[in-house]
């Protein structure tokens, strides 16, 4: 009896033992696999080392499709954007240093046109009372000069909204629910919404 309750507990000691070798790798960092250059993590940077337009990634999971934004985040710092820092009726790209990127897992509609799986650079040419959004099939560009129109995946007409100032560009989705999504760029006080649906 107690040579089974020993086998037993050996037994049980065993299969709860971690075999390291078989542990799973953390995930890779987005902002850094983005080819991005970062100081290691315990560096202190002065802060005239500090990039002005900092990295980030914004990701979302609609159904079964991933959709992930990487890009750098210029900040207003009290000057006036649209039509003056940025030109309106001139090729954009929303973001600095690296184009501002999106890839998509699975193909979408975004605003009811077809946009396939992959990685694109995102650009757009501001106006006042209505924006083209460009989806380019250059990907990993730098933020100028625009690819061209060849390189162009889609483009889509959108009118910008107004809202609360936000100091650094960001893009982020203020909805989702079921297959469907919202995309929205958002610096000063211009809103561009794209809608995204997953087939």
């Amino acid at each position: 009896m107690r040579i089974a309750a020993l086998v037993a507990l050996v037994t049980l000691i065993s299969a709860c033992h971690r075999d390291t070798a078989r542990d799973s790798q953390p995930a890779a960092d987005p902002l850094t696999s983005t080819g991005a250059a970062s100081a290691p993590a315990t560096e202190i940077l002065p802060l005239d080392k500090v990039a002005k337009s900092q990295t980030a990634a914004v990701s979302q999971r609609v159904a079964n499709t991933d959709i992930a934004i990487t890009y750098s985040r210029p900040v207003a710092r009290g000057r006036a954007l649209f039509g003056a820092l940025v030109p309106y009726n001139e090729v954009w790209n929303p973001g600095a240093d690296q184009a501002t990127a999106i890839a998509l897992s699975r193909d979408v509609e975004i605003n009811a046109a077809r946009l396939t799986a992959g990685k694109y650079s995102l650009w757009a040419i501001p106006r006042p009372d209505t924006w083209t959004m460009i989806f380019s099939r250059a990907a990993d560009v730098y933020h100028t000069p625009y690819p061209g129109e060849a390189q162009d995946a889609l483009r889509l007409d959108v009118r910008p909204e107004p809202g609360a100032h936000l100091e650094a560009l960001t893009f982020y989705f203020p909805t989702v629910e079921g297959k469907d999504a919202t995309l929205r760029l958002h610096w000063g006080d211009t809103m561009v919404s794209l809608s995204i649906r997953v087939p």
